[in-house]
């Protein structure tokens, strides 16, 4: 057997350089590059191994430096978000808190499964020189170290404590990462002594490997059972999710609308698998749904859901779907996803599945009246959604973020990308955003991440170039990470940064005031001397002075006309652009159409805490299983 010498270090650079994906024919470097932030931990090791393979052109594994190391794991799941869950970075950081600091980063990947590589640099192995800097010291082991609090965020992890450890680590990280059913964040955690230390090693390690995602068929038998159920449908509705989009099967769920007559509401995550004005698209489902998805909801006597996990967010928290003898039929790759709410399952790809289950339904289609039905409620949201983009306000005052949105939706083409994560945007553009492509809406809300919006722009930039890419982002989500906008520069990105300033938490202030809190801690402001509490005047800061010390081209709105002659100037530019505009803190936000049960305090000296327990145990009257 022939070997070759080499660290560890160097032996994962070469192997992750040989690792490719394929599906449907077409393959794909499987993990493109290395995000990382040096540091003693992985300076000599990765870092050693990363700067050997490009000098000696050992291994094609580009570097990129990012300026958080939270913020590189949001751009590489961002990234692997446009590819389809078909590519991933890999992250490293430096031993202590540069390991940590990828937690949060790890846990959003998890959550929205979605697949990122992380190397968090760990203690010596040998124990040698113990307590090094920044060990824990834990008296119940001592091979307890701060990574550990990866294993409940991560879908695969583990520690290469001796170099021979590395050839099954690296395979089963890669399996785990091209497993649509299991993929999310997968931790290899680097002791620094091993990454530096040398063996050798078979060469065949290190030979291209090709790992196939499958299409797994459905099963005939279930395909007919949920036939059974559809066919008996008299207002039968579908869910689209994530998985729709994943799977590529927007063109195949489109097809099997058209051919059913079957309404389509989405999930964040679906949202663009059937363009938004298909004359079966009612929008978005649940808490912040539109109009029409959830009236039809509450109605639907059987649900299709197609690749959701049916968070509480999709459910209205067990309370949208109103018909007491509901069904829910789940077509979904994962077996944990098509069991819920006691659904007749689908195991299966959602592009085959959706194939199967059009050709069991052939010649069936929804009734007149239901269809009639579907498009007065489609004519009805239509009026909301105008309604909010053009509300009759004072023109002296600040415009509304509604009115936003509404210029950068017809500011932006069809296959132009908008990121957001957090706050209040995330409910607004889940009524109101018009997308017609599948990767145009960018939203992550399984985990509704503060700080993810700008990290996740330089991925999303450098999985397609050929995409305009909008970052929104909140002043709440900007102050808590914004670095990345010095990386975009660095690496000659071009991202748009829409820069929405209300000095405050919109979303939390709203919620805080519809639960009896009384907005109590979510403004930017000074301390009162009076009261004590953080109601004084609005803090004099500038968020557009700091996104151009960054390196960000930086231009100004306060009306929207100003933010719609921005967005032009923006989109024309060569560089990272920055349009700061001004809102009203206090909205209007959409109606709503939907719940979510956050709890209100039982008991109370407030009358507004009390008045708001009151409504919210009328709805928590509504809320059942799904049984």
């Amino acid at each position: 057997m022939n070997t070759v010498r080499l660290t560890t270090a160097q032996a994962l650079v070469r192997f992750l350089a040989a690792q490719y994906s394929e599906r449907d024919g077409h393959e794909q470097r499987l993990i493109p590059g290395v995000w990382g932030i040096f540091g003693h931990g992985n300076v000599a090791g990765v870092g050693q191994a990363l700067l050997q393979a490009a000098v000696a052109e050992e291994a094609e594994l580009p570097y990129y430096l990012a300026r958080n190391e939270q913020g590189m794991v949001h751009a590489a799941t961002a990234f692997a978000k446009m590819r389809d869950r078909l590519a991933a970075y890999a992250c490293t950081a430096s031993t202590g808190p540069g390991s940590t600091n990828m937690l949060t980063g790890a846990a959003l990947a998890t959550t929205n499964r979605l697949p990122v590589l992380l190397l968090p640099s760990d203690m010596f192995a040998t124990r040698t020189p113990d307590p090094v800097l920044q060990q824990l010291e834990d008296t119940r082991g001592g091979d307890v170290t701060v990574n550990d609090a990866f294993r409940p965020v991560s879908k695969f992890f583990d520690r290469v404590s001796r170099p021979e450890q590395l050839i099954p680590a690296a395979l089963a990280a890669m399996r785990v990462l091209t497993d649509p059913v299991e993929t999310g964040a997968v931790t290899l955690a680097l002791p620094q002594d091993v990454q530096a230390e040398a063996i050798d090693w078979p060469e065949s390690f290190f030979r291209r490997r090709v790992w196939h995602v499958g299409r797994p068929a459905p099963e005939p038998a279930a395909v007919e059972r949920a036939a059974r159920l559809l066919r008996a449908a008299k207002k039968p509705l579908i869910v689209a999710g994530g998985g729709v989009v994943y799977s590529g099967a927007h063109t195949q769920l489109r097809a099997f609308a058209e051919a059913t007559g079957i309404p389509v509401a989405d999930t964040h995550a679906g949202k663009g698998a059937v363009a938004w004005d298909h004359p079966c698209a009612v929008g978005g489902i649940g808490s912040t749904g539109a109009y029409a998805a959830n009236e039809l909801a509450r109605e639907a006597d059987v649900v299709l859901g197609i690749g959701t996990r049916y968070s509480d967010f999709t459910t209205a928290s067990h309370t949208v779907f109103g018909n007491p003898d509901v069904t829910f039929v789940n077509l979904n790759v994962a077996r944990l996803d098509a069991v819920k709410h006691s659904a007749e399952p689908v195991v299966a790809d959602a592009r085959l599945g959706i194939e199967a289950l059009a050709g069991a339904l052939t010649g069936w289609q929804v009734g007149p009246e239901y269809r009639t039905r579907t498009r007065e409620l489609i004519a009805r949201t239509r009026q909301i959604e105008d309604e909010c983009f053009a509300p009759d306000r004072d023109t002296g005052g600040l415009p509304a973020q509604t009115q936003i949105l509404g210029a950068l939706n017809e500011a932006l083409g069809d296959r132009d990308v908008v990121i957001n994560a957090a706050g209040s945007m995330p409910g607004d553009l889940q009524q109101l955003w018009r997308a017609r492509d599948p990767k145009a809406y960018h939203v992550e809300y399984a985990y509704s991440c503060m700080g993810y919006e700008v990290a996740a722009g330089v991925g999303a930039k450098m999985a397609d170039p050929t995409r305009e890419v909008v970052v929104l982002v909140g002043d709440g989500s900007y102050l808590m990470m914004a670095q990345e906008i010095v990386t975009m520069v660095s690496e000659g990105l071009k991202v748009v940064i829409v820069l929405v300033q209300n000095h405050g938490f919109a979303s939390i202030g709203s919620l805080s005031q519809g639960l009896g809190s009384q907005r109590f801690g979510t403004k930017y402001r000074y301390r009162s001397a009076d009261s004590g509490l953080l109601d004084g005047d609005v803090l004099p800061v500038d968020l557009a002075a700091n996104a151009a010390s960054l390196g960000a081209d930086v231009l100004h709105a306060t009306t929207v006309e100003e933010f719609r002659t921005a967005m032009e100037k923006a989109k024309a530019a060569g560089r990272t652009t920055v349009v700061h505009v001004e809102t009203d803190l206090y909205g209007p936000n959409p109606p709503g159409h939907g719940w979510w049960d956050v709890p209100v305090s039982q008991t109370s000296a407030l009358e507004s805490t009390r008045s708001a327990y009151e409504t919210y145990a009328a709805h928590k009257a509504t809320q059942r299983h799904y049984l």
